[in-house]
């Protein structure tokens, strides 16, 4: 069975968030091995500079890089990444456990995203969408995204 794991920046702390999340990762349990961690984000000033925040973000990548097992396919969420439709990223999940990927790791930054590094070091960077969401919500709809994804692979009715 295929290891999903997220790896994100920052705790789900209101209820809906957590109750969502969780949903998603009991129904996940059929077709998958599924693990969210969450990664306390770095501390910083109230107006943070540039280097501050590059720094943060190098100490963040050091804490995430810890937490991805070896040989997983990493794919780190930004804004620049290549969007999919459900159809493909389910092709796409299909595809790298055919290939022998035993694990995919998703990478979720803090509100600053992820380091430069840890993005070029990803087999692919992937994006949602265009719009700005919180982190808290992208982490429930990538998590609705995986399960949609299955769904689609084993010919389910949840898609449509």
């Amino acid at each position: 069975m295929i290891k999903i794991k997220i790896i994100s920046l920052g705790k789900l702390k209101e209820k809906f968030f957590i109750d969502a999340a969780r949903e998603y990762e009991k129904r996940l349990s059929s077709f998958c091995n599924f693990e969210a961690v969450e990664i306390t984000p770095e501390r910083l000033s109230e107006n943070p500079t540039q280097n501050e925040i590059v720094n943060a973000l190098k100490k963040e990548a050091a804490a995430i890089e810890k937490k991805i097992p070896q040989g997983a396919l990493r794919i780190a969420m930004c804004i620049e990444g290549k969007q999919f439709s459900s159809e493909k990223f389910s092709k796409y999940i299909n595809d790298a456990a055919i290939n022998g990927r035993g694990c995919i790791v998703f990478l979720i930054g803090s509100s600053y995203g992820l380091d430069e590094a840890l993005k070029q070091t990803a087999d692919l960077k992937m994006s949602m969408s265009e719009m700005t969401f919180p982190h808290k919500l992208a982490r429930v709809m990538l998590t609705e995204q995986i399960y949609r994804a299955f769904k689609i692979l084993g010919g389910g009715t949840y898609h449509k």
